[in-house]
């Protein structure tokens, strides 16, 4: 058993049952604007009770700006949108100094904050920038500050980036760096709703009134609650399932089946394992359980790991799609079928 508590446990599963009535009341809360998604909001709320960033994969019109904007509420964390375009300079996002003269004729430099100084950062459609203004989100994401003339300035706590992508438009997008995939916690895709789903979507928004959502969470309850996910103890079983997909992912690995080796160009780095093993405690939570299982390792293996790994161009032009190689990787290590 890993367990690295700092109450007693029975203080520990107090608090993890206190957390998850929370979680339920803000689901509850976020439902009254996203109608079904169900999925696509606990994503989102894991990545965030783990600490993390995550990007949402979809269409436009599917509902991801207003989830973004329903999270900032509904966890009580001040928001700022970025519209990403390839004139987007790292000054439009970071911030600049500038000179200011004063009332006595002496200069001197002032900075003025970017956008990035918040708490819920939404990026969208963040591949229309150019790399060069994508890396200046790289430090922020990983060291939750950021470096401007030399001078370091810390970011807000908790600082989280949710940014939106179109999977289908390509002309004038750049391809997000490797680097920079890395360091999302989860890739979450945004499907089409079903019919009763998009029924229930048409009546709850072309009336008069908009449903609001309230307020359950403020920053130093969601690190509180972050800080508390990280105390939850995982079973040895679990270690070893994370373990084993993650360098089962690997085509260079010895513990890589075939259809790994014959068609993974590069695989998943300790980051991953890392990125598994607090997104599985925050699915428990969320859960309402005390602890994870290997059944939310097998569920988070498609948002974790399909954007740190690649195919090989011949396995592309053979069809093979990545969501299936990893699903067979999945079943292989952890007996669990996984979704199709």
């Amino acid at each position: 058993m890993v367990d690295t508590p700092t109450s007693s446990p029975e203080t520990l599963v107090a608090e993890i049952e206190a957390l998850g009535q929370r979680l339920a009341e803000a689901k509850t809360s976020i439902a009254t604007r996203i109608i079904g998604q169900e999925q696509v909001v606990d994503l989102s709320l894991a990545a965030m009770l783990s600490g993390g960033h995550a990007l949402l994969m979809g269409l436009p019109g599917l509902g991801k700006t207003l989830l973004v904007d329903t999270l900032s509420t509904v966890m009580g964390l001040s928001e700022n949108r970025i519209q990403f375009t390839p004139d987007l300079m790292p000054a439009d996002i970071l911030g600049s100094e500038v000179l200011e003269t004063g009332a006595d004729g002496t200069r001197s430099f002032r900075f003025i904050e970017g956008p990035i100084f918040c708490q819920l950062l939404m990026a969208d459609e963040i591949n229309r920038a150019s790399p060069r203004t994508q890396s200046a989100l790289l430090q922020a994401m990983q060291e939750r500050e950021v470096t401007i003339a030399g001078e370091h300035r810390p970011l807000p706590a908790p600082f989280h980036v949710l940014a939106t992508q179109n999977p289908i438009e390509q002309e004038g997008t750049y391809p997000l760096p490797e680097a920079q995939l890395d360091r999302f916690l989860v890739k979450i895709d945004v499907d089409y709703p079903d019919r009763e789903t998009e029924r229930g979507i048409l009546i709850a928004t072309t009336g008069t009134e908009q449903a609001t959502a309230h307020q359950v969470f403020d920053g130093p309850s969601l690190i509180a609650a972050q800080k508390l996910v990280r105390q939850m103890p995982v079973g040895e079983a679990v270690v070893e399932a994370i373990l084993d997909l993650v360098r089962g992912c690997r085509p260079e690995s010895e513990e890589a089946p075939d259809v790994v080796k014959s068609s993974v160009a590069w695989g998943p780095g300790p980051r991953a394992a890392q990125a598994l093993m607090l997104t599985a405690r925050a699915r428990a939570v969320l859960d309402g359980r005390l602890a994870p299982s290997v059944d939310d390792v097998a569920a988070l293996a498609r948002p974790v790991l399909s954007h740190r790994m690649a195919l090989s161009f011949a396995a592309r032009a053979e069809g093979r799609v990545l969501e299936q190689v990893i699903d067979e990787v999945t079943a292989r290590v952890t007996h669990v079928e996984a979704a199709a």
